[in-house]
Parts: C-alpha cells; structure tokens; sequence
C-alpha cells in the first residue's frame, strides 16, 4: 500500500482523485494549501507527494524548494496543461515528475506505481556490485548514497535512478527513451524534457566538486557516463 501525500486546493479533485486512489489500495492523506501541505510533508512520512503548482498560500514551486531542503520524498507535480515553463521549472527545483492537467486517473496511478517499484527495486537489490565506483563518483545503491571525491551529493530518488543507470553502463550510450522506460516507467513523449532535465541536475551538482563533464551528451541519441 502507497502511502500518499495529496496537496491540492480543488476540494472536489481532491476528494475525487482521493476516492480512485484508495480504492486502488493507496492511502490518501489531504493539504488544501502550500502551508498546510509543507507542514504535513516535513511532519510525516509519505511515499510519493502529488503537488498541485496553483497553491494558495504557498504555491507549489516554494513548497517544492522548501521541502527538498531536508526531504527527498518523490514528489510529482500536477501543472498546468501545456505550461513548458512549469514542467521545467518544477523539474529544475527537484520534481521527480510531472502530471499535466487534465489527466487521466489511470495514468496518475501509473506514475505512483513506477516510482514505487523504482524505490522497490533499490532497495530489495542484492549486495552484488552494491557500489560503482567510476570517474571520481561513488554510488552505493543499497544506502543509496553518492560522494563525489569524498563529498556527499543530495539527490532526489529520481536523479540517484537515473545516475545509478548511467554508471550502470559507463562508456555506452544510453538512450534517452530507455532511460525513460527504466526510471519514469513510461516512454519517451515528443518534446518531453524530463529525462534532460533531470540529467541537467545532476550535472550541476556533481559539478560541484568535479569539474570534469562526467555525462556527455550524444546528440540525437542519448548519454553516455564517462569510464575514463
């Protein structure tokens, strides 16, 4: 059973959106604003936070970069249908993804149970090349930690999946529809950024101790992580 964290100031989406989910086996908790909502989410402990961005109070960016200043509960945004600027700016503040709305409850519950199993996965990984070790960055899955030169670096759990693939197969491209499918659980969509920005991240913050460019872009195609 998910344990969700839904802050959305639409009474009636809500409690709609609250009904489908907890007849999916989720438990469903509700904030009808940013204050409310980041108080619950640094109170409490949820496996996925579904934030709307039009938040009175607080809007959904600032809870966003409130939160991620101690939590790294996957959050997935709910934006506006069509607003680039929100999908982007929200990913750039540490969404692990992004919902347009309208949207279908079928494929919102799609996006929990991937992030889930992505989590599941982690964790029930064998100690079998439990840490990679490449190109200065350490990445142990099973504590899912990683250190660049001996600093710790803070990921969200979509950035350390993303990262975990990369490294996972260091010096081959990897496709950006792969990496999609492995750590988003669905294929790429045209014009979708996600997977970019995400990578955008964590280029910045690795580049915080490490000015090498670790991840380097293959253009039409993917990334690649540096062996070397």
């Amino acid at each position: 059973m998910s344990k969700l964290l839904l802050i959305e100031d639409d009474h009636t989406l809500s409690d709609l959106l609250k009904e489908y989910l907890t007849n999916q086996g989720c438990q469903v908790f509700q904030a009808f604003d940013g204050e409310q909502g980041l108080l619950q989410a640094t109170q409490g402990h949820y496996d996925v936070i579904l934030l709307d961005v039009m938040l009175p109070l607080l809007d959904g960016f600032e809870v966003l970069k409130r939160l991620r200043a101690t939590h790294l509960t996957p959050v997935i945004m709910l934006t506006a249908k069509g607003d680039d600027f929100d999908r982007i700016f929200g990913l750039e503040l540490g969404a692990d993804d992004y919902l347009p709305k309208p949207f279908n409850h079928r494929e919102l519950l799609a996006r929990i149970h991937a992030i889930s199993r992505r989590i599941e996965f982690v964790k029930q990984a064998s100690n079998h090349n439990a840490e990679l070790i490449i190109n200065s960055v350490t990445l142990n899955h099973l504590a899912r930690r990683v250190h660049v030169l001996g600093h710790e670096l803070t990921l969200t759990g979509t950035e350390f999946s993303v990262l975990h693939q990369l490294m996972s197969h260091a010096g081959e491209v990897v496709t950006k529809d792969s990496l999609s499918q492995q750590v988003l659980g669905r294929r790429l969509a045209p014009f979708d950024r996600s997977i970019d920005m995400h990578v955008s991240n964590l280029r910045k913050k690795i580049a915080q101790y490490n000015n090498a460019n670790c991840i380097q872009t293959i253009r039409g195609s993917g990334y690649v992580f540096l062996a070397q």
